[in-house]
């Protein structure tokens, strides 16, 4: 099932159920969804350009958690961990650093690299491999580590 699919159907639920973090949630994602889907091609969305999206509402509820945290406004922060949680849970399922680094292990032997010059041709391949089911900044400090900074 896509995911505009399972959007639609938890927005219903969410309807019925009147829970209105749960459904504002949705609803922005679902608008994100939209709006891309009328960009004007008759592909579609692709499964990546839909993980784009979730990792950039992730991302920007992070941001506010943090914001609102320093803040002292612990029930917007609260708020947004809340709508990170449900979003979060549309994202595939989040691997382990340690996966991370059997990965990245792989990927650094199929291109051969060998020092920290070569981090440039395994950071896109890695962030590529990997997209959604960590954070980027965890596969950085992965290359680097497995590289030798």
């Amino acid at each position: 099932m896509a995911l505009a699919e399972i959007i639609n159907e938890d927005l219903k639920a969410a309807m019925k159920s009147g829970d209105s973090v749960k459904l504002n949630t949705i609803r922005s994602i679902r608008a994100q969804i939209i709006e891309l889907s009328k960009r004007g091609t008759s592909t579609g969305i692709s499964p990546e350009e839909e993980t784009t999206i979730l990792l950039s509402a992730v991302k920007k509820r992070k941001e506010a958690i943090e914001i609102y945290e320093k803040a002292g406004r612990k029930d917007l922060a609260d708020q947004e961990k809340r709508e990170f949680d449900i979003i979060s849970s549309y994202l595939p399922k989040q691997i382990s650093r340690e996966e991370v680094e059997v990965i990245v292990k792989k990927i650094i032997k199929d291109v051969g690299a060998t020092s920290f010059k070569d981090f440039g041709k395994v950071m896109p391949i890695a962030m590529k491999e990997l997209k959604g089911q960590i954070d980027g900044k965890v596969i950085q400090e992965v290359v680097k580590n497995q590289l030798g900074e």
